[in-house]
């Protein structure tokens, strides 16, 4: 079976959400994209395919790679996904939550003028 995989099955075979209804529900949310459509949940993926999700502030963008049905173990998930998210958005969230956190590296003294603005951005606080 190596056409017509669903992509909420694919989704939560890959660990991308906890249970397939939580897939179901993201891209009838809209949560989930390929080529900057929103996809119902039983959209069929192919090798090679590249799928936006959107998880929370996150955007992941992902390659399949391999079909699979069953869901793997946390190791096994890089053989059948590419992760094509780039660099600079795991690095955007982590900024993220050091400054709702209140978090700072030891010893980087106060918030600049700048760290500031970004910092009352994201609490909402403009």
């Amino acid at each position: 079976m190596d056409e017509g995989l669903r992509i909420d099955k694919w989704l939560w075979a890959v660990r991308i959400y906890k249970t397939r209804t939580l897939a179901g529900e993201a891209c009838r949310a809209g949560k989930v994209k390929m080529q900057g459509q929103a996809v119902k949940p039983s959209r069929s993926l192919k090798k090679g395919d590249i799928i936006d999700v959107s998880l929370g502030p996150l955007n992941k963008t992902i390659q399949v790679i391999e079909l699979i049905q069953n869901r793997v173990s946390a190791k096994l998930v890089s053989q059948s996904m590419l992760d094509l998210t780039p660099p600079e958005e795991y690095e955007r969230i982590k900024f993220m939550y050091q400054m709702k956190s209140g978090m700072r590296e030891r010893g980087s003294g106060r918030p600049t003028k700048k760290e500031r603005r970004d910092l009352d951005k994201l609490t909402g606080d403009d």
